[in-house]
């Protein structure tokens, strides 16, 4: 595909260095062509990126991405076609995130919010990230208490699978996930 291509599909910018730029939660990311690697772009300056599960589901993404639109309709990881992945080691990364924020909806929404996740009306506390600009993740959390554990969701856009296969969508939940527990570390 070329560039503009993958621009009009992707959402992504070109780039004055021959690149693309894209933006992953709040991060201004340069796909540097030339290089072959990420960059995080900052006002006066970018510095490489070394996050391989990061430098793959952002390929992944701009490989596959397609025409399609967010369909606005929520769905659970059963309602995947591939959802039997999701199973055992592909799991998705919600118990750290559960352990961490499980007890404390103030800690996850002021994480969320550090991410520009869009604060939605849905269980005790949710968010909705967009990690690529085609690609809204929703985390929905439940506080525990007397009767009931503390429970997390994550639901997905039922287009994602028009754009993500599912190791791409487990990193992806993976990556999210490891961005709201570091936004929680450094408050």
């Amino acid at each position: 595909m070329d560039m503009n291509r993958v621009c009009e599909y992707s959402l992504a910018i070109s780039h004055d260095s021959g690149g693309l730029r894209i933006l992953f939660l709040n991060n201004d990311i340069l796909v540097d062509i030339e290089s072959r690697c990420l960059r995080r772009i900052y006002p006066d300056r970018s510095e490489k990126i070394d996050n391989s599960l990061l430098e793959l589901v952002v390929l992944v993404y701009l490989l596959n991405v397609t025409h399609d639109l967010i369909s606005r309709e929520m769905i659970g990881v059963s309602d995947l076609k591939d959802a039997h992945f999701f199973q055992g080691p592909h799991t998705l990364k919600t118990a750290p995130v559960l352990k961490r924020y499980g007890g404390d909806l103030t800690g996850f929404k002021n994480a969320a919010e550090s991410l520009d996740g869009e604060f939605l009306d849905l269980a005790d506390a949710a968010y909705k990230f967009s990690p690529f600009p085609k690609i809204p993740l929703y985390y929905l959390l439940w506080e525990g208490d007397d009767e009931f554990e503390p429970h997390l969701s994550v639901l997905f856009d039922r287009s994602i699978e028009r754009h993500l296969s599912a190791d791409a969508i487990w990193g992806l939940v993976n990556l999210v996930s490891n961005e709201l527990l570091m936004a929680g570390q450094s408050r």
